[in-house]
């Protein structure tokens, strides 16, 4: 069958500086990243040196302040440059949101001294974050969570564990919410916790049906001993920070998945225009087409959403019921494009020969990482009719 290059996606972007942005980005997706992925996902590898060239090219702090290493793009050419790399490899795109999730505690609530100390490092300086608020037994009820964080002198003590943390066990720093007054939302607090303290450990990492490459893991706090100066905001305002984090963060997942679903649909495009069969391309026939056309709606649908709740971001608007509504269509459609993509492919679909399975069994996470879809439209409807009787 001939080769059909995918054509890049043609973006809206606000600036020349943001075109070179995303061009660099492809140069790197296509070179460093893409030609590697299979291999390195079917053997489990993390690429933690990519990171090291995303961070080294400006790429690890793009929305976040020039003043401390970042990009200074607003959040509408960020997510698209993150859209990019998870085309390549989801491994790194979503490892590159959680990052930046991680960073936003400390960049939104931090003091000025904490941000000159060590955002630098964090933004631009070869560090990776993980984010840890989810628990064994609490993960869409965030508020109920265990880990406690007592005070002691001019020190806190952490003690609990963390679950399903993408970058457990290979993090520079935790972002890390624990539980330091009463129960619920308002005894909860904020810390910045360096991946070298004693007394924390990861468990081994979760064996997935997909994103291999990605360590997820339980990390664990032993009695882990940090200054008052790594506090993020003020004591009891950890769960409002979280919230905030996690409206920036599900777009960052929106983008992410409508890459897969953009690399899905260009493999099925190619194999449909050289695939033969009858004496003519599978292409021709009007099913398939059609099937080839929905796909291509509904990525434009998707990524037409998660732009639109970032403008509203970068004007200092509200978004928070956008992006519940950007992470749920956009992972919605990734599940979709893949799933039809397998199709198009037919049984060369269900092998590993092509990367079409290995997307589908990627975009399923994305539907329930950052708060699953059932969250998301508890979240909207919240918006619409207010929050639920009880």
């Amino acid at each position: 069958m001939p080769d059909r290059a995918p054509q890049p996606v043609d973006r809206q972007l606000p600036t020349d500086e943001a075109r070179d942005l995303i061009s660099l980005v492809r140069d790197i997706a296509q070179r460093e990243i893409a030609p590697k992925a299979a291999e390195e996902e079917d053997t489990g590898r993390f690429p933690r040196e990519v990171f090291g060239l995303l961070s080294t090219s400006g790429l690890l702090g793009l929305p976040y302040s020039c003043e401390y290493g970042g990009g200074d793009q607003p959040y509408e050419v960020y997510l698209q440059a993150l859209e990019e790399l998870a085309a390549a490899r989801l491994t790194v795109g979503l490892g590159v949101s959680v990052h930046s999730l991680s960073c936003h505690a400390l960049a939104n609530y931090g003091t000025k001294a904490q941000q000159v100390e060590h955002l630098p490092a964090m933004l631009g300086g070869g560090l990776l974050g993980a984010y840890c608020l989810s628990e064994p037994s609490s993960g869409s009820d965030a508020a109920s969570l265990r880990t406690k964080a007592v005070r002691d002198g001019e020190d806190w003590v952490i003690t609990g564990t963390k679950a399903w943390i993408t970058h457990g066990g290979v993090a520079d720093f935790y972002t890390v919410l624990a539980r330091s007054g009463g129960e619920g939302a308002r005894g909860i607090t904020a810390f910045l916790v360096p991946g070298d303290a004693e007394g924390l450990s990861a468990a081994p990492p979760e064996k997935k049906m997909g994103m291999k490459g990605s360590p997820t893991a339980q990390v664990h706090f032993d009695g882990v001993r940090i200054p008052d100066d790594r506090r993020l905001g003020d004591e009891g305002q950890g769960f409002a920070i979280a919230l905030s984090a996690l409206d920036s963060g599900r777009l960052g997942i929106a983008a992410c998945a409508i890459g897969v679903a953009q690399a899905a649909l260009d493999e099925a495009v190619a194999y449909a225009t050289g695939r033969q069969q009858f004496g003519r391309p599978i292409s021709d026939f009007q099913g398939l087409r059609f099937m080839l056309a929905d796909m291509a709606t509904q990525i434009e649908a998707g990524r037409a959403l998660y732009l639109a709740a970032a403008r509203l971001r970068d004007a200092g608007r509200p978004f928070s019921k956008q992006a519940a509504m950007a992470k749920l269509l956009c992972t919605d459609t990734a599940m979709k494009v893949t799933t039809d993509a397998v199709q198009v492919l037919g049984g060369y679909g269900y092998t590993a020969d092509f990367p079409v399975e290995r997307y589908m069994r990627e975009a399923k996470v994305l539907q329930i990482v950052e708060g699953t879809n059932q969250i998301q439209r508890m979240v909207i409807a919240r918006h619409l009719a207010g929050p639920e009787s009880h």
